[in-house]
């Protein structure tokens, strides 16, 4: 197994929580860690029927069974077991009693929110980073191979084919799952919506134009676009408007939390095809901004990421607010450094505030720079 970079965070929660929930995409190896670091746990996966049928049916006599720490494997099959979760940890009062995992964070919210409210800690892994490929010795010499591999555990542990592996994974997982929420009957038009939806990713959203070309209203586009997000198929990155008025950009970008999907999606089968790709920009921003998002997530924090750009053609790719500050990050996919790419980060630092880290992510070697622009290569860029 390679190791995860949430782990630790994960073992500190378990001291500070009677539950921890741990969220994330399917396939994105939260039941292998789990079990991996909980070995002496018992484990239920709540997508086995016989399980769920007694959970749903008899959720005392189903949990009068694991008395011991236990694992929950997608709770978000039984959102009725979380209240009598509740009575149990307030009763016994013991911390890591519980790791519960769910792939669906939208009905999760909700209910943990109600049940769980002060007693989980919640975690959200995405599938693996860079940075993590890299201690388990997987590195690949451009970002294009990156792309068309894609991050998903089982194609590394299995030696799996990506193209296939993310075939079977959008059959199995996205339509199956997404599909039943909007229970939409129609595979082909959602089929349209989600090529139509990787061909602008990293743009800003136009809801009614995604619509009227998928053929239906943007009120349908819109909630298609949450179950795709509550599902950690997308990532939606709003913008950064805080006290700069109406000079700013209001609509949101959305990218997929897994690069691979994306390159499956945009018919990309090998490295090259990348390259060649009039998306390459905007496919290698994708790669860098889930690569923050990991990074934010795997330190047990909240997203808070955000882009900028005013009416006045002042642009950065991504902004990350943290205790120190907010740090600016400008993405270029080229590999031959150019001044002009930090822009951007010293007409904001100008104009509006001050950044306490100004970072170029491209796919060229790192440089040192008088002007306190960090520039770094891609398998290098880290918010921390």
């Amino acid at each position: 197994m390679i190791k995860r970079e949430i782990t630790k965070e994960l073992l500190v929660q378990l001291q500070e929580y009677p539950i921890v929930t741990v969220l994330g995409p399917r396939q994105s190896g939260k039941t292998t860690l789990v079990r991996h670091i909980l070995p002496e746990y018992d484990y239920v996966s709540l997508e086995d029927p016989d399980n769920r049928e007694l959970a749903i049916e008899d959720p005392k006599a189903f949990l009068k069974r694991y008395q011991g720490k236990t694992i929950f494997d997608e709770i978000q099959r039984t959102p009725n077991l979380l209240s009598y979760l509740q009575g149990i940890v307030d009763n016994e009062n013991i911390n890591g009693r519980f790791v519960l995992t769910g792939s669906h964070q939208l009905e999760l919210r909700a209910a943990v929110s109600q049940s769980l409210a002060g007693r989980t800690g919640i975690l959200h892994l995405l599938p693996l980073s860079i940075a993590e490929l890299k201690s388990a010795s997987i590195e690949f010499d451009d970002f294009e191979s990156y792309v068309v591999h894609g991050f998903l555990p089982r194609i590394y542990d299995q030696n799996q084919r990506p193209n296939r592996a993310y075939s079977n994974y959008y059959q199995t997982y996205i339509e199956r799952d997404v599909r039943q929420l909007i229970k939409l009957k129609d595979v082909s038009l959602f089929e349209k919506f989600m090529k139509l939806l990787s061909g602008r990713v990293g743009q800003l959203v136009d809801y009614q134009s995604l619509g009227n070309d998928v053929g239906v209203s943007s009120v349908t586009i819109k909630q298609w676009l949450s179950i795709l997000e509550a599902s950690f198929v997308v990532f939606k990155l709003p913008p950064y408007f805080e006290n700069f008025g109406k000079r700013a950009i209001k609509s949101p970008k959305y990218y997929f939390t897994d690069v691979g999907l994306l390159a499956y999606l945009l018919s990309i089968e090998k490295p090259e095809q990348v390259s060649r790709d009039p998306l390459v920009g905007n496919i290698f921003e994708n790669l860098i901004v889930i690569e923050a998002l990991k990074s934010r997530y795997n330190q047990g924090h909240n997203a808070d990421l955000y882009f900028f750009r005013d009416s006045n053609g002042v642009e950065i790719d991504l902004l990350c607010k943290t205790t120190q500050g907010l740090i600016g990050v400008e993405v270029k996919s080229p590999s031959t450094w150019h001044a002009k790419f930090a822009k951007g980060l010293l007409a904001f630092s100008k104009t509006n505030s001050q950044l306490s880290r100004s970072i170029v992510a491209y796919s060229g070697k790192s440089i040192d720079l008088s002007n306190g622009v960090e520039v770094v290569e891609y398998k290098q860029f880290s918010i921390y």
